[in-house]
């Protein structure tokens, strides 16, 4: 009985420190999170939290930003049309692209996972080989691929085979800036949902065929359920990098296929209208962030559905 209790005092004065250190650890790990919380603070939130108030001031004539406050530049925003278009083609590109990535983005993050190691590592390279080139090389390598004349490479291609009279006119248009846009961010998608795939256990997939699944009904029953939070992160990053983007707007897109990129820079550098221009960026920054809490949300509910059905 004696020996009994010994061993009773020696398991809890053993155990006393292992009860003690996630408390520790948890005091270490947010002591190490402060230089990042900090520099975040300081170099992005209060910029942001300066941008908005921007928006909401009155320029003078010297340049200088005060009050009154005014809600007149997101009034001139919504309310006219040049502007109104501006937001929906860059809705509408941003959303083409993402939707596209995904399509595309699903094919190769599969070889990526399921196929060869050698396989693997090559397609894996050329998925990221793009990312080393500067964006400005990669939309000018598009502009000379889409020209809209004769000497346009694609153009000259699809010409000298006879399969088109009269020059395509793809540059300066919205389909440009969503191929050019599609070469730059497609990365960003097939990484997450490659991600995701690799989690997914091969042995559901098999039992599925085994039971008698055809591969479509494979994929749309077990694979693409269980990559959806990949896809979920690929969208949102599409989607968020590709409304944000002006080099590629400005270089294939034009006059034609402005975004809201562009629009900023215009205020800010040409005509020298801070609030205007942090109004915009403000309407770019709630729409990236809707998008992300709207993905987020839909995930959540998505997880949610076999817990209660």
């Amino acid at each position: 009985m004696t020996a009994t209790l010994a061993d009773d005092r020696s398991v809890r004065l053993s155990a006393g420190p292992l009860v003690r250190r996630p408390k520790t650890t948890r005091i270490a790990g947010m002591m190490l999170a402060v230089p990042a919380t900090v520099f975040l603070a300081l170099f992005l939130l209060v910029p942001a939290v300066r941008l908005v108030a921007s928006g909401f001031l009155t320029q003078d004539a010297h340049g200088a930003l005060g009050g009154p406050v005014t809600l007149a530049h997101y009034v001139h925003f919504f309310g006219t049309a040049l502007y109104s278009h501006v937001l929906l083609v860059t809705l509408r590109i941003s959303l083409l692209t993402a939707a596209i990535a995904a399509l595309l983005g699903y094919p190769v993050a599969m070889v990526m996972v399921r196929s060869h190691p050698a396989v693997t590592r090559i397609v894996t390279f050329i998925t990221i080989a793009p990312l080393i080139v500067s964006v400005v090389v990669r939309s000018y390598g598009w502009q000379l691929i889409l020209g809209n004349g004769p000497t346009g490479i694609l153009n000259w291609v699809l010409l000298s085979l006879g399969l088109i009279q009269t020059p395509l006119r793809l540059l300066y248009s919205e389909t440009a800036v969503v191929i050019g846009s599609l070469h730059v961010f497609l990365p960003m998608m097939v990484l997450p949902l490659a991600s995701a795939l690799g989690k997914i256990d091969p042995h559901l997939e098999e039992a599925a065929r085994t039971l008698g699944m055809p591969a479509w009904r494979v994929f749309h029953r077990v694979t693409f359920p269980l990559s959806l939070p990949g896809l979920a992160v690929g969208f949102t990053l599409v989607f968020s990098l590709t409304a944000g983007s002006f080099v590629t707007p400005a270089m294939l897109g034009g006059t034609n296929a402005q975004m809201l990129g562009n629009l900023i820079d215009q205020q800010i550098t040409a005509v020298y209208d801070w609030p205007f221009g942090a109004t915009i960026a403000t309407v770019l920054v709630l729409i990236v962030v809707g998008v992300n809490l709207v993905s987020m949300r839909l995930l959540e509910g998505r997880r949610r559905m076999p817990a209660t059905s």
